[in-house]
């Protein structure tokens, strides 16, 4: 039974990075990064745990393994990872951007566990936890990610901006989680 929670303990954290290691592009076959896409950004365990302090990871977990996380950032992070400084001045020339919203800094499931839901449900659980203090959830994918973006419209993502940055075409999708009032 998978469970779905946020990340409390130093030892998930340490899961995360293992599972995000697995799935960097040069772990990967060509055909594996098309087939089963891929993570972009490298964390250390220190910026892990500040960003996890603020808004606490999402995280899937097999008994007490963790086989699926996203990543919860807060915009003071914006000038900590420089990969994503670019994203965070296109999103402030948007709509979206002037609304609050969370980031989500990376998803990823084990190559075991894919196809069972877990990205949806992962989703579904950030929402919960951030719906009345955010307005929307944002996150950017590597255009050459086509089955993370594939996923993400699936599940209700809309694309708010496309850009390239550092040789890189890059997609910022956004998905509204405030509820509407009647």
């Amino acid at each position: 039974m998978i469970e779905f929670t946020t990340a409390t303990h130093p030892t998930e954290l340490l899961q995360i990075l293992e599972l995000q290691q697995q799935n960097l592009p040069e772990k990967l076959s060509e055909t594996d990064k098309k087939e089963q896409g891929f993570v972009t950004v490298r964390h250390d365990l220190e910026l892990l745990q500040k960003m996890n302090d603020i808004h606490p990871h999402i995280i899937a977990k097999n008994n007490s393994t963790v086989v699926g996380y996203a990543l919860s950032m807060s915009k003071i992070f914006r000038n900590d990872i420089p990969i994503l400084i670019p994203m965070f001045d296109e999103i402030d020339t948007t709509s979206q951007g002037t609304k609050p919203y969370i980031l989500m800094g990376q998803v990823c499931i084990d190559k075991h566990y894919r196809g069972k839901g877990i990205f949806r449900d992962l989703y579904a659980k950030m929402k919960e936890e951030f719906s009345g203090i955010y307005d929307s959830i944002i996150t950017e994918i590597d255009e050459k990610n086509t089955r993370s973006v594939n996923a993400h419209k699936a599940i209700g993502f809309k694309t708010l901006k496309t850009y390239t940055s550092n040789n890189q075409d890059w997609e910022i999708v956004y998905l509204n989680i405030q509820a509407v009032s009647s």
